[in-house]
């Protein structure tokens, strides 16, 4: 069964802001609370971009830790 739980609760805060910032690259306008009315393809977008951040972020790291 899925969760929207936050794994670590100080983070909470900046998760938020970083679905912002990934809404806002994709072109897809969200509020603060409620956003049930998107589509499953916005939804998808955001989810789908902040993935890609994360993933370049990783990848950065590892290249700067060689």
């Amino acid at each position: 069964m899925a969760s929207n739980k936050t794994l670590v609760p100080e983070a909470k805060e900046a998760l938020e802001k970083f679905k912002m910032e990934a809404a806002n690259e994709v072109g897809v306008n969200l509020t603060q609370g409620y956003n049930g009315d998107l589509t499953a393809r916005q939804a998808g977008s955001i989810g789908g971009q902040m993935v890609k951040k994360m993933i370049e972020s990783y990848e950065n790291s590892i290249k700067t830790n060689k």
